[in-house]
């Protein structure tokens, strides 16, 4: 299997394409399919399927394919989804509210302990019952309670102090929604999601179609 660091990040990224339609295939009792198949339901050439693939290993037979259980078991590893992640929300506005009020995380091994806020009006409230709590008790809940990641969902002008204290506390892996970059040391992990710029493109295309 190779190194992490030497896989691109471009094949990082297919990979949870892949998971997601191996879930589906495994629920419809599929048991085998060829990277050809795989293909037409991800987008991906089946080319580039095989070579994504032979970066971890393989995992497939010529002339028969790939079984979906045990290639969908090797990716839940490479993931890393065979773990279980405990993680805090610094920013208890709607879109933090919407994140720990999605189940789905958690029914994938990512468990939302807690939001924290500086708003006395939100703190005390209770999102599918994750409290919202004062952000002068985060250090001490990180600590108390094995925090692997901390999400971001505050205004651009907060973002990097509250990741701040998420280093401080020794949380290696940051989910950004805050658009902005932030300054961290190269022992941590950060993945930025920038809604506005995936709308832009949305909004690209939209446009060049209209030409």
């Amino acid at each position: 299997m190779a190194k992490d660091n030497q896989v691109s990040i471009t094949v990082v990224r297919r990979l949870p394409k892949y998971y997601r339609y191996l879930t589906e295939l495994k629920e419809k009792g599929i048991s085998r399919i060829s990277s050809q198949e795989l293909s037409v339901l991800t987008g991906f050439t089946a080319s580039q399927i095989r070579q994504d693939f032979n970066n971890f290993g393989g995992f497939g037979q010529q002339g028969y394919g790939y079984n979906v259980e045990d290639l969908h078991r090797e990716l839940k590893k490479i993931l890393g989804l065979d773990s279980n992640y405990n993680a805090v929300i610094v920013g208890a506005g709607n879109l933090g509210q919407a994140i720990a009020n999605y189940k789905g995380f958690e029914d994938a091994g990512f468990k939302v302990l807690s939001l924290f806020d500086r708003n006395p009006r939100v703190i005390g409230l209770k999102i599918r019952d994750i409290e919202i709590r004062d952000i002068e008790t985060i250090d001490s809940f990180i600590k108390e309670n094995n925090v692997q990641i901390g999400i971001i969902t505050t205004p651009k002008e907060s973002a990097q102090s509250v990741a701040d204290i998420y280093v401080k506390n020794g949380i290696k892996g940051i989910w950004n929604f805050a658009p902005t970059d932030l300054v961290v040391p190269d022992n941590v992990v950060v993945e930025h999601v920038r809604l506005n710029e995936s709308l832009f493109v949305l909004s690209y295309f939209l446009r060049a179609m209209n030409e």
